[in-house]
């Protein structure tokens, strides 16, 4: 199959890892993944912040980039969600490309009906679903599945896991007192798994998490679901 990468404005420049392992994963699996080069930012931030007509603007690049593409992943749940679910509103009409847009581990364990995707990864592992993975793309127990199937991974449970890390883009810059404490919560969770790794399938949740991390010293790493399934460690 083949299949284009929307590596996301963040994964560009922040977690271009996050986007190496996702062509990984898929070429490992026999796929063909090609790589609009014209492709920017989905706009996100953009409407989020009150910047509709800039967000506008940015969505139809989006469809048009894409528009040829007959399937689409990105390793962020909170970028796919935006596409698929605002996109419409935003233009005021139906944009058909957004139905092709997908997340790694909706695409992996129900477009291609894979659970093992042939990784080794031996390292207790804390997973975080995040909140669009949760209530936005839906992507239920799909990324469970997926690191349940790789070899030697313990997968530890979270408590209260279903809880927002205090991220959520220019939330925790508008609100930095609400965001931390909600951070503090979570971070109390991970470090109470004893997880050596805390995983995510969105990188924006695992730079907030990753960050107090380090700055604890905590010990504990953060890394992108498609890192643990491109691993063969």
């Amino acid at each position: 199959m083949r299949i284009a990468l929307f590596v996301t404005c963040l994964g560009d420049t922040l977690f271009p890892e996050a986007a190496r392992a996702c062509v990984e994963v898929l070429e490992r699996l026999g796929h063909e993944v090609t790589f609009p080069a014209e492709q920017t930012c989905c706009g996100q931030m953009h409407l989020n912040s009150g910047y509709r007509a800039e967000a506008a603007r940015l969505a139809r690049r989006f469809a048009r980039v894409f528009e040829e593409q007959e399937l689409i992943v990105a390793p962020s749940s909170s970028c796919v969600g935006t596409v698929r679910e605002l996109y419409a509103d935003l233009l005021g009409a139906p944009v058909p490309v957004v139905d092709r847009v997908v997340e790694l581990s909706e695409l992996l364990v129900d477009r291609l009906g894979v659970e093992d995707v042939g990784a080794t990864f031996a390292h207790r592992v804390a997973y975080h679903p995040t909140c669009h993975s949760l209530r936005v793309t839906r992507v239920g127990d799909a990324p469970a599945r997926l690191l349940g199937e790789v070899r030697g991974l313990e997968l530890v449970e979270l408590a209260r896991a279903d809880e927002c890390c205090g991220f959520g883009g220019t939330f925790a810059v508008k609100n930095a007192d609400t965001s931390i404490a909600m951070l503090s919560d979570k971070l109390r969770h991970v470090l109470d798994t004893r997880a050596e790794v805390c995983v995510a399938a969105d990188n924006s949740c695992l730079m907030h998490i990753g960050g107090a991390l380090r700055r604890q010293r905590a010990g504990v790493r953060t890394m992108h679901l498609a890192e643990v399934l491109a691993a063969q460690e």
